[in-house]
Formats: C-alpha cells, structure tokens, sequence
C-alpha cells in the first residue's frame, strides 16, 4: 500500500474555491489543509475555471460594495482604538 493520500472531488472543489474565490494564497490553504502546494496548483488548474464558476457581474458588483464596505469598517475600527488610546492614557 503507497502513501498517497486520495482526497474527494468535493475536498478538492472547496480548496480551490478557497484560492480562487476567497483569495487565499496557494501555500497558505496548502497547509492548512496539509496538501501539497503542488497538489493545489494542480486542482486550481483543473478546476479553477469551472464553467458556472464564472463571477456574474451581479456578484462582481456586490463583491466591489462588500469590500468598500469592509475598507469603511476599518477605518471606523482603527479611529475608535485610536481614539479609546488616546483617552486610556489621557485619564488613566
């Protein structure tokens, strides 16, 4: 018996999707998952471009609001840690 490992379709589909969709990087979802980087690029290859896969351009949309959005938030978050430092030190 060898010591390869097989994985399912759907194990493979869901670290693709973590590369393609979601914007992990290769190695970091490779060992993660405890796959090879090489494995990865493999699956990206063969399933990353998917037919139905494909962003709409209604999602794409959405994806450009989310991410405003996510940029706003930030920024609103680092202004109130700022801001709770500064009174922190000014009456404690």
């Amino acid at each position: 018996m060898g010591g390869r490992v097989r994985y399912t379709e759907e194990f493979k589909l869901g670290a693709v999707a973590q590369v393609t969709d979601r914007g992990h990087s290769v190695t970091s979802v490779a060992g993660r998952l405890g796959v090879s980087t090489k494995s990865l690029y493999d699956w990206v290859k063969r399933y990353g471009d998917q037919p139905g896969k494909a962003v709409s351009s209604t999602d794409a949309t959405e994806i450009k609001r989310l991410k405003a959005e996510l940029r706003r938030v930030t920024e609103e978050r680092d202004i109130l840690k700022k801001a709770t430092a500064f009174f922190a030190k000014d009456h404690g």
